[in-house]
C-alpha cells in the first residue's frame, strides 16, 4: 500500500476534528478510553475477540478461563463473539458464569439472515442469548452485513424494547467496503467492525473518516494481519524494534502493530484474538500510556512499507 497521500491525509484530518479524540485513564496502568459517540459510555480500548474460543481439552478451556479472568482484573470489557464461531457463545457463557464477571463484560454478537427472513434473526438472537446466558446483548452486528435491509430494523425494535443496546454491521474484507459505506450513508448506527493494521490501511481511505463523521464507534478485527495482508508478525520474525518504539513505549512487535491502530482517532477499540495470558498481557500494555501521533503514524507506514517491500 501507498505512503498516505493528500487525500489520506485529508481524511486523517477529518477524523482528528470530527472523532472522540479524548483518551484518558484514571492511573498510569490503566488502559486507555474512548467514548461511544451516540450515547457518552466510555470502553476500554483493547477488546477480546474469541473466534478460537470452542475448547477442544480441560487444558484448552482452563487456559481460556485464565484469559477471561485476567481480562476482567485488568478492567477491560469488550468480548466480541459470534453464532458463527462454533461454541463460542456457549463457552463463554459458562466461563463468565463461572468467573461472575458478567456484568463488568461488555458482550458484543453478531447476527445473521441469509433467508432475507426476520425469523430467522429473531431465532439467532434468542439462541445467542441462552448460550451467553444473558437478557441483554450489549451490541448486536449485522455480521458481514448479511441481512441488513431485515435486521437493522429488528434491531432497533429490540434496543426500544431494552434487549439489545447498541446495533452495528461489521465487514472483515475490503471488498465490502463500498456496500459497508453505504449503509453507513444511509442508516443511523452506533457501530461498525472492520478489518485495519498497519499491514492493511484500507479502511483508513473512508469507513474510519466516515464513522468519525457520522458518530459510529469502531471494533477492530485482525489489528495483526489476516486474510488481505497475512499475519504481520511473520513480516518482523527476525527484525529488531526500530528505535522509534521506544518513544511509545512498545516492547514488542504486538505493541507497536496494537497501538499503531489504537492511535487512530476514529478507533474505539481493537479486538485481537487472545487464547494466552501472556499474550493478553503484551497486548495490554499497548493500550496504555503513550500513542502514536500523526508524524509517527506516517513513519511507521513509511517503515513498515520500505520493509515489506524489500523482502518481496
Amino acid at each position: 500500500m501507498s505512503n498516505i497521500d493528500r487525500r489520506a491525509a485529508l481524511q486523517l484530518g477529518l477524523a482528528l476534528a470530527a472523532a472522540p479524540t479524548t483518551l484518558w485513564s484514571a492511573k498510569s496502568d490503566d488502559l486507555l478510553r474512548r467514548r461511544i459517540p451516540s450515547s457518552g459510555e466510555t470502553l476500554p480500548m483493547l477488546g477480546l475477540g474469541t473466534n478460537n474460543y470452542s475448547p477442544r481439552t480441560p487444558e484448552e478451556r482452563a487456559a481460556r478461563r485464565a484469559v477471561l479472568e485476567r481480562f476482567s482484573q485488568l478492567g477491560a470489557r469488550v468480548i466480541d463473539t459470534a453464532p458463527a464461531y462454533r461454541d463460542s457463545e456457549v463457552t463463554l457463557g459458562e466461563l463468565l458464569a463461572e468467573l461472575g464477571t458478567r456484568d463488568r463484560s461488555f458482550i458484543a454478537t453478531k447476527v445473521t439472515s441469509r433467508s432475507g427472513t426476520r425469523d430467522e434473526g429473531v431465532a439467532m438472537l434468542d439462541a445467542s442469548r441462552q448460550k451467553l446466558r444473558t437478557e441483554v446483548l450489549d451490541l448486536v452486528q449485522v455480521h458481514n452485513l448479511i441481512g441488513t435491509a431485515v435486521l437493522l430494523p429488528l434491531l432497533r425494535e429490540q434496543v426500544a424494547a431494552k434487549r439489545v443496546r447498541y446495533l452495528g454491521i461489521t465487514t472483515s474484507t475490503d471488498e465490502q467496503y463500498a456496500e459497508m459505506a453505504q449503509v453507513m450513508r444511509a442508516e443511523r448506527l452506533d457501530f461498525i467492525q472492520v478489518d485495519y493494521s498497519l499491514g492493511n490501511r484500507g479502511a483508513a481511505d473512508e469507513l474510519l473518516p466516515l464513522a468519525a463523521d457520522r458518530g459510529m464507534a469502531t471494533l477492530i478485527n485482525l489489528p495483526f494481519g489476516g486474510r488481505r495482508d497475512g499475519s504481520l508478525f511473520a513480516r518482523v520474525r527476525n527484525e529488531p524494534l526500530p528505535g522509534w518504539a521506544a518513544e511509545i513505549g512498545a516492547r514488542s512487535w504486538g505493541q507497536v502493530f496494537l497501538k499503531y491502530v489504537l492511535s487512530h482517532p476514529a478507533v474505539t477499540c481493537a479486538i485481537p484474538g487472545m487464547t494466552q495470558v501472556t499474550n493478553l498481557e503484551d497486548n495490554a500494555a499497548a493500550a496504555r500510556g503513550a500513542l502514536p501521533d500523526a508524524a509517527l503514524r506516517r513513519r511507521m507506514e513509511r517503515d513498515w512499507d520500505q520493509l515489506v517491500n524489500r523482502g518481496s
